[in-house]
């Protein structure tokens, strides 16, 4: 039985014991993914998407996410299966497979494949390696990449396009982006990144529109949505301060009483 992930190239093989926020909220490369046992709470900007047992789900590259993995109701630990989709994968698939060049895709940021049934024999075929990954090689994560791919593809021109939408991020509204966004804890070169923007351009543009540092600007919207939590939502501390986008308990409290002279915990 697996008791840590457990990556062979691109596939991962993943297992919690206890209820845990990933630590990674950039999905950085397309993912495809199965939840084998325990259930997934996805956190985007402006929606929640909740993953159990047997769902298979296609998530857009570049997603800003908060991902809590939560184990099973009867003991069994949370367990999953993901292929990254890399875009070095992707560009050597289009090249060998003439694929062309797509417009840029403006579609949802995740595809539920639950009810494909080709792609759920797909998993059915990798589900055996889970308790024995040294027995699935490179060479075979290879072509079981490559098998996914095919299989995706199956599903019309809105997957093509979602999948071989290789462009760089373009320059996006970056207020609007913003406020958002501002509860993922990303560094700052990441959010430049996604906005479509070189670090110092992003400074500049944002330094134009919100007249702050990006740094101090997040770090008091961060702190003002948490107390609008605490006071009118009555929620605890500790479930406020990952939430709004810190990284640690301790960091969050000494920059809130900072921020208002009281402690966060008098407000609940």
């Amino acid at each position: 039985m697996i008791v840590d992930d457990i990556s062979v190239n691109n596939i991962l093989f993943s297992c919690d014991t206890k209820k845990k926020y990933a630590d990674e909220q950039v999905v950085v490369d397309h993912a495809l993914g199965l939840i084998v046992s325990g259930k997934l709470e996805m956190h985007f900007a402006n929606q929640k998407v909740v993953s159990e047992v047997g769902n298979i789900g296609l998530i857009r590259r570049n997603e800003l996410v908060k991902v809590l993995k939560i184990p099973g109701d009867d003991g069994r630990p949370f367990k999953a299966i993901n292929i990254f989709l890399t875009q070095d994968i992707l560009r050597e698939y289009a090249l060998q497979n003439k694929i062309s060049k797509q417009e840029k895709y403006v579609g949802p940021p995740i595809i539920d494949l639950t009810q494909n049934r080709f792609i759920r024999a797909y998993w059915d075929s990798l589900l055996p390696y889970f308790n024995e990954p040294g027995k699935f090689s490179p060479k075979m994560a290879q072509l079981k990449t490559n098998e996914a791919i095919e299989l995706l593809l199956s599903g019309g021109a809105d997957v093509e396009n979602f999948l071989f939408d290789l462009s760089e991020p373009h320059k996006i509204d970056l207020e609007k982006f913003m406020n958002k966004n501002f509860i993922f804890n990303v560094s700052i070169s990441e959010f430049a990144r996604v906005t479509g923007r070189s670090l110092s351009t992003f400074k500049r543009d944002f330094k134009k529109i919100f007249d702050e540092t990006p740094e101090k600007w997040l770090r008091n919207k961060r702190l003002e949505e948490a107390k609008y939590l605490l006071k009118e939502k009555h929620m605890k501390p500790v479930e406020v301060y990952y939430i709004v986008g810190f990284e640690n308990f301790s960091h969050f409290s000494d920059s809130f009483k900072k921020r208002f002279r009281i402690n966060a915990s008098s407000l609940c």
